[in-house]
């Protein structure tokens, strides 16, 4: 339902992101820190959670969508397959990881911008 073109729209649709290469693959930052990026295994998305508690909830409500490796033991990143889930859930994905990532500054700065946000308040 949705692939790398969704990706890399919705994730630039985020305040102070930009995209660049990481491990050869389009990533994106929000400042200095990637909270996303397009894994070497074809159709794979790496996304940021806040903590492994999100992570492991994402694992455990479909794991035909979401899943990770040994690799990302003890990591807070979530493996996502793109292609499974539509657009608004893609983008609501990218958000929370924007939001893992983001500083004070920049979630004050866009709760300003967009009162009615889930991070206003």
């Amino acid at each position: 339902m949705s692939d790398e073109d969704d990706v890399r729209r919705l994730a630039l649709a985020l305040p102070a992101t930009e995209e660049r290469t990481a491990y050869g693959t389009p990533a994106f930052y929000v400042g200095r820190t990637m909270f996303a990026r397009v894994h070497d295994q074809p159709g794979v998305l790496v996304c940021w959670r806040a903590d492994l508690g999100e992570r492991e909830a994402l694992l455990q409500r479909d794991p035909s969508v979401f899943f990770t490796t040994p690799h990302y033991d003890g990591h807070s990143s979530v493996l996502v397959r793109p292609e499974r889930i539509a657009p608004a859930e893609l983008a609501e994905l990218l958000q929370e990881a924007w939001e893992a990532r983001a500083t004070k500054r920049l979630l004050e700065a866009a709760s300003r911008e967009h009162p009615g946000s889930p991070d206003a308040g």
